[in-house]
């Protein structure tokens, strides 16, 4: 059993007012997340050791990405969705990278990955403020992007996706560029030429007849 679940039961004895234990039971929360990082009493797993990292759905939410992540040195999958995050920072000493989950932010640009560029493979971002792309092409081992629901509205930062030689999947519904270009009946038509390895596009599998460019 966890820490937070040991903790949840001996916080439910009714010796302890329902206001108090709400506050209390946020404080601990947070307080055993980001210095154990989820490491567990049977494991005694250290953050350094740690694959996989959740700080998801923070009271209150995280604001930044500060500089204890580098501390994540074996890190492969790091979960920071649902926060207050605006700048994407403080990733080096992350060699390990595989996964960067910072859905449900408030990220209005994409500096900052250049230091997990040489590992990221996947990079989860949707439900953010996101309008230009510069900054993207550093990711040249990225196979999966999911951007749904930012504000990208210009195709010219669209290209800025041929920058990636690995991508095979792109979830982008939701942003203006998407749902203009869908209203014209033009987005796949348009996309699946543009990016060459792309193999599901918002969640629709690519099939081998719109992989060729369309005859004038």
């Amino acid at each position: 059993m966890s820490l937070i679940s040991k903790f949840l039961i001996r916080a439910s004895s009714k010796t302890l007012r329902l206001p108090f234990l709400v506050i209390f039971a946020n404080f601990y929360f947070i307080l055993v997340l980001k210095l154990e990082n989820l490491a567990s009493q049977e494991t005694g797993e250290q953050p350094s050791e740690a694959k996989e990292v959740k700080l998801l759905f923070q009271m209150p939410p995280i604001d930044k990405m500060d500089a204890s992540l580098s501390t994540l040195s074996a890190c492969e999958k790091l979960s920071l969705s649902s926060n207050n995050i605006e700048k994407i920072a403080n990733l080096n000493g992350l060699k390990n990278l595989k996964i960067l989950s910072l859905g449900r932010n408030n990220i209005k640009n994409l500096n900052g990955l250049e230091a997990v560029a040489d590992t990221l493979l996947e990079l989860w971002i949707s439900y953010n403020s996101i309008e230009k792309l510069k900054g993207i092409q550093v990711l040249k081992k990225l196979k999966v992007l999911y951007m749904s629901n930012n504000s990208v509205k210009d195709w010219n930062e669209f290209e800025k996706l041929q920058g990636l030689p690995c991508l095979e999947e792109l979830l982008f519904v939701g942003n203006p560029l998407e749902e203009k270009l869908t209203l014209e009946g033009t987005w796949r038509d348009k996309v699946i030429p543009l990016l060459g390895s792309l193999r599901k596009l918002d969640g629709v599998p690519v099939i081998k007849q719109e992989e060729e460019e369309p005859e004038d």
